[in-house]
């Protein structure tokens, strides 16, 4: 049975909206947890504040880790819709989605529709990408741009007729230009390093005279440059921050604390493409294996180098998050909906049923979570954590056992591949969202949401508000306000040098400024507060939990 007859045009229409509902239901459920969400928040909060477009700021400090597009997308929701932790987080979730529904397009376009919707099902169902669909960081945007970017010079590679070309080309190029804008360099260097080795091994080096080079320049340097120097106008010392140590040495050293061995990435990809892993290394496998076409662009060949060059640059370099695997999955989903469509359902069968056991451990242990605590306030939000794991572990063992059970059928087996894959796939997306809701459990101790409402009624926009040995990246955002630092730097070192005069370096200088001000506030530390009472500051206690301390002015 073909994939027309199981599914209609309306049927189709109707499974998006089924995976758009489950997809956009908890952005604003969930509080924003430190540090990413709240720094990420933050920044564009600041921008609409400071009606400043060109400097970021974090803190009210210069922050030039990142290019602006996110900021600016996530500043034009909060002047739309206002500043919530939904609109914090509408740009990776529309990112995210539209990523699903780019694959499927790509698959329609380059392997078809039956692929194409196998394709578009695996990508919004593989654990890592809905879960970074859904959380407050830069990279789930990139990884949409750079997909956009090469599904763009894939499908240029496959017109014959000039015209189509050369505007794939240029949708290409502007798609690499918004990528360096949401992420760096890495927009360009990645899909210009992947292309070469593509025509190293594929022996073909005639796709350089279909890149439109000209045209394609100029979109993109008319989409990057008019930032780049503008900020660079305002800020003399962007250009070596920017360029120098955010890119070469975030790559070459360890300056950034994130060193992990060169294993780091194998637990999560295996991880991370569940439930579909085996059928990803099987899918790398026979696609590695497929013969090469002289003189003919090799999509799946492209997509595979790409997948696999994302992984061993990641891997060899000195900086390491998981987030940073996520370009590979669209191109994964591609190459894996390409083989469910010739492969039968025992098969895949097989390549599924090793899951089964891992759901059945997963559902074992998600009871005794709290078991994983080190802290009072650990157990209590752990122990909660727990139902909503369970839960999670319960829907996704049903939907792997489902699926078994409808490939092992013997009438039709044909026929109910489709409806195992989709029932599995429906699964994995809702265990993955009530998984990352039920994260809720533990926001007192990861996230400030807490600490603002309960504080809210004492600060004053006119009064100074000090953060000492600490930045607490979610809580700015939800009192509306930046703070003084006090004796921590961290990420805003460079920030800090260049504007020193917003920044308290020790307690000696701190209480000079305390004792000079009629009133103010001030969070810290726990161990902080009773360093600074031995140092006979004075303070009056207005908050206070296992980690964190707010004090007046008596």
């Amino acid at each position: 049975m073909t994939v027309k007859k199981s599914i209609s045009a309306r049927q189709l229409w109707w499974l998006v909206i089924a995976v758009a509902v489950i997809w956009f239901a908890n952005l604003e459920y969930r509080k924003l947890i430190k540090p990413d969400e709240g720094r990420y928040a933050e920044i564009p909060r600041e921008m609409v504040a400071s009606d400043d477009w060109v400097t970021p700021r974090l803190n009210d400090l210069k922050y030039f880790e990142k290019p602006p597009l996110q900021y600016w997308a996530t500043a034009t929701a909060y002047q739309i819709f206002g500043e919530h932790q939904w609109t914090s987080r509408l740009w990776a979730g529309l990112t995210g989605f539209a990523g699903i529904l780019l694959v499927w397009f790509a698959g329609l376009r380059l392997f078809g529709r039956e692929a194409a919707l196998y394709a578009a099902i695996l990508l919004g169902s593989s654990m890592l990408y809905v879960m970074m669909g859904h959380i407050n960081t830069l990279d789930m945007g990139v990884t949409f741009f750079l997909t956009l970017g090469i599904v763009s010079l894939l499908l240029a590679q496959h017109e014959t007729a000039a015209k189509k070309q050369r505007n794939w080309m240029i949708l290409s190029w502007a798609a690499l230009g918004l990528a360096v804008l949401s992420k760096g360099l890495m927009g360009l260097v990645l899909p210009g390093a992947a292309l070469f080795i593509y025509m190293v091994v594929q022996r073909d080096f005639s796709v350089l005279k279909r890149m439109h080079w000209l045209p394609g320049l100029a979109i993109f340097l008319l989409i990057t440059a008019p930032w780049f120097y503008l900020v660079m106008k305002a800020n003399p010392e962007f250009f070596q921050f920017f360029f120098i140590h955010e890119h070469f040495e975030r790559f070459t050293t360890k300056v950034h604390g994130r060193y992990q061995p060169w294993y780091y990435f194998v637990p999560i990809l295996l991880l991370g493409m569940l439930p579909w892993t085996l059928l990803m290394l099987a899918t790398l496998f026979k696609t590695s294996r497929d013969k090469r076409l002289p003189g003919i662009f090799n999509p799946a060949r492209f997509l595979l180098i790409w997948a696999v060059f994302i992984y061993l640059f990641f891997s060899v370099s000195d900086s390491k998050l998981p987030s940073y695997l996520l370009p590979m999955f669209p191109a994964l989903a591609l190459l894996m909906g390409k083989q469910l469509v010739d492969m039968d359902a025992r098969r895949l069968f097989w390549l599924i049923a090793p899951v089964l056991p891992l759901m059945l451990l997963a559902l074992g242990f998600a009871p005794f979570t709290a078991r994983l605590a080190d802290t009072p306030l650990q157990v209590q939000g752990y122990g909660e954590y727990a139902w909503w794991l369970t839960a999670a572990a319960l829907i996704w063992l049903l939907g792997v056992v489902v699926a078994l059970v409808l490939l092992r059928s013997s009438n039709a087996v044909k026929q109910y591949k489709l409806a195992a894959v989709l029932l599995l796939a429906f699964s994995s997306l809702i265990a993955a969202q009530l998984g990352s809701s039920g994260y809720n459990t533990i926001a007192k101790e990861r996230s400030a949401y807490y600490i603002a409402a309960a504080i809210r009624p004492y600060v004053k926009a006119s009064e100074p508000f000090y953060s000492v040995d600490m930045y607490e990246q979610t809580l700015p955002f939800y009192l509306k306000r930046t703070f003084t630092l006090v004796q921590f730097q961290d990420e805003m070192a460079f920030g800090i040098v260049q504007e020193p005069q917003r920044y308290i370096p020790d307690y000696t200088s701190f209480a000079k400024v305390w004792q000079a001000q009629a009133a103010a506030l001030a969070i810290m530390p726990v161990d902080t507060y009773t360093r600074l009472k031995q140092l006979d500051f004075a303070m009056k206690i207005i908050y206070e939990d296992p980690q964190y301390i707010v004090v007046s002015k008596p």
